[in-house]
């Protein structure tokens, strides 16, 4: 069955059911109604597109559900709160399976019971190609957000989770290897973000926090800009050793996507330097006064290949 033999009311009787909802007022009006006991919300939103951020002989429909949502929590946890709910808008091709839109639904809810997210609420539309739009929305509980723009020369900078392998899973792909390393492989379907240590960096004191969508120098070149500091990275940390674990796999490219692949969705911070890192944070680096380049690579600028994604290059 396909997408254009049901009228939106049937599909959406098949797809809700298979989604977690919890809230004040749930999907079914015009609009949901969530409780913000903060008094402020966090929210964010983040869109994915059909052969531009996932392809189906990739990825299936549940990839593709579970990746919307581990995407937006993580801009949550990002700014150290924590997720109250998602409004999930799908748009999608007549001649689209049903049983895909189903799968996306399970994708979804899997990803919910990981990362302790619901749905509550969004919308259907016809669309040329498949695209999924989610807002996420958070709670601080009475906290101040951790924002991109507080880091201070001599503080220490750190990631939770690890770095390149959802860019090493899509460079398998993009050259073929559809059954190389599932842990790779995986990485890039199914990004884990570590939510929790997004409010555990806030409550001790993280002075800047950012989710690595687009590739850690770009990324931190925005930690940089907005904090009017240069962060210095070094492979001789945690970051060497998530190098040495590509290696088998993608060769010679290795310090490339740990340093440029996006979407691990890892968490980047800043910590004063008398701080105590929180697990799962490593140091991979140190904050110093703002120079001539945002982001150096063991002390000098990086001269590799790429600084990680734009949506709108060629």
């Amino acid at each position: 069955m396909r997408v254009e033999e049901l009228d939106e009311t049937a599909l959406l009787a098949r797809v809700l059911p298979l989604m977690p909802t919890r809230a004040l007022l749930g999907p079914g009006d015009d609009a949901a109604l969530v409780a913000a006991p903060d008094g402020r919300v966090v929210a964010t939103t983040d869109v994915l597109v059909e052969l531009r951020d996932f392809r189906r002989d990739w990825s299936t429909g549940a990839d593709v559900g579970w990746k919307a949502v581990a995407q937006n929590v993580a801009d949550v946890a990002a700014m150290g709160a924590t997720c109250t709910g998602l409004l999930l808008a799908l748009g999608m091709p007549g001649d689209l399976e049903v049983a895909w839109v189903e799968d996306f639904a399970r994708g979804v809810a899997q990803a919910c019971a990981e990362f302790g997210a619901v749905v509550v609420g969004g919308d259907l539309s016809a669309a040329s190609e498949i695209v999924v739009a989610v807002t996420a929305l958070g709670d601080l509980a009475g906290a101040p957000p951790v924002l991109r723009s507080g880091a201070r020369a001599g503080h220490v900078v750190a990631v939770a989770g690890a770095l390149g392998r959802s860019g090493a899973g899509l460079d398998l792909l993009q050259r073929g290897v559809l059954d190389g390393p599932a842990d790779l492989l995986g990485a890039h379907r199914r990004p884990v973000p570590p939510v929790a240590a997004g409010p555990r960096a806030r409550r001790a004191g993280a002075s800047a926090l950012m989710d690595v969508s687009d590739g850690l120098l770009r990324d931190a070149g925005r930690i940089a800009a907005a904090s009017g500091v240069t962060l210095d990275l070094s492979t001789t940390s945690a970051l060497g050793g998530w190098i040495a674990d590509l290696l088998p796999a993608v060769g010679g490219r290795a310090t490339e996507l740990v340093l440029t692949g996006g979407e691990d969705h890892a968490l980047l911070g800043c910590f004063p330097p008398d701080a105590g890192l929180p697990a799962p944070f490593a140091a991979v680096g140190v904050v110093r006064p703002a120079g001539p380049h945002p982001v150096l690579v063991d002390g000098r600028a990086w001269a590799g290949a790429g600084t990680g994604w734009d949506h709108f290059a060629r």
